[in-house]
């Protein structure tokens, strides 16, 4: 005859609610748990105000950094240093608080190893794909940064010259004095030549025949510079008639020098050629009026 022990149900719940009870208040009554548990949110609420303070900090620096630089500029496109204020701070923010949420997790027990890998086989994955597209970003970043070039400056990279119009972070289009537009990769901007940080030396050289007395041809040429910038006061300066350059057989040549902007280099030495020119046909039509 087998015996069979039955369990009362009701037993068994009162059982579990009482070890379930036990447990709770073991849990709750743990001092060493909640001791840890209290520096852990102190470090967690820590974290997250030293961050809030480094990325003000931060933020105030990039500012100060980019109007500092924005006023050595006499000819600058504030939009350029939004730009790169906003592109700094968006990286400022970003790191900021991966680090963050890295430290937060690592509160949390997570292990930071895997996860550190992952992003980046992620950030190598991104770099790779992108590597053009990075490199313009990284070259526009740092053109921007260093002031290399601003918007209206004449500058020269490779073949290509011409008119700052636009710079932006992936690309810069120049405009050509003939009205082409050349837009630019940055990551194909390995040299530049800005025509337009120093004042350009112009230099005219007028050639006269030897019938001419050269003392006569000085005279004349200065008074019609004279004239030119009474006409141009805008002019940085007088052109200056330095005197004879060159001497052959059948003529001399007398050189003209002044410094302009480099935006107005062509104008001006067209202006010195046209002044010099109608001061001698007034002189060639006074010599005539004498003779006559």
């Amino acid at each position: 005859m087998r015996l069979t022990t039955e369990t009362d149900p009701a037993e068994e719940a009162i059982q579990a609610a009482i070890t379930w009870k036990d447990k709770l208040w073991e849990w709750v009554t743990n001092l060493d748990m909640w001791e840890m548990v209290l520096f852990s949110a102190l470090r967690i609420l820590l974290i997250f105000i030293l961050t809030r303070i480094f990325i003000r900090i931060i933020y105030r620096l990039i500012d100060n950094s980019l109007k500092r630089r924005e006023k050595g500029r006499l000819k600058v496109n504030p939009r350029r240093f939004i730009t790169v204020g906003e592109l700094l701070k968006n990286m400022t923010w970003i790191t900021s608080n991966f680090i963050m949420v890295m430290l937060v997790l690592g509160e949390f027990g997570f292990k930071l190893a895997p996860l550190l890998t992952g992003a980046g086989v992620l950030g190598l994955a991104i770099g790779f794909g992108a590597q053009s597209l990075v490199k313009d970003v990284i070259t526009g970043f740092f053109i921007i940064l260093e002031d290399q070039f601003a918007v209206g400056d004449v500058i020269q990279t490779g073949s290509l010259k011409g008119t700052v119009e636009m710079i932006g972070l992936r690309s810069t289009r120049l405009v050509s004095w003939t009205g082409e537009v050349h837009i630019i990769p940055n990551g194909m901007i390995t040299n530049v030549t800005n025509y337009s940080l120093n004042n350009a030396l112009i230099i005219v050289d007028l050639p006269f025949s030897n019938s001419k007395r050269l003392e006569d041809s000085v005279h004349l040429l200065k008074k019609a510079m004279l004239k030119m910038k009474e006409d141009h006061p805008h002019l940085l300066e007088v052109p200056h008639v330095l005197g004879i350059q060159s001497l052959s057989a059948s003529e001399f040549v007398i050189r003209i020098a002044m410094e302009s902007t480099s935006n107005a280099r062509e104008e001006v030495e067209r202006q010195i050629q046209t002044y010099a020119k109608q001061a001698l046909e007034e002189a060639e039509a006074l010599e005539l009026g004498r003779g006559d």
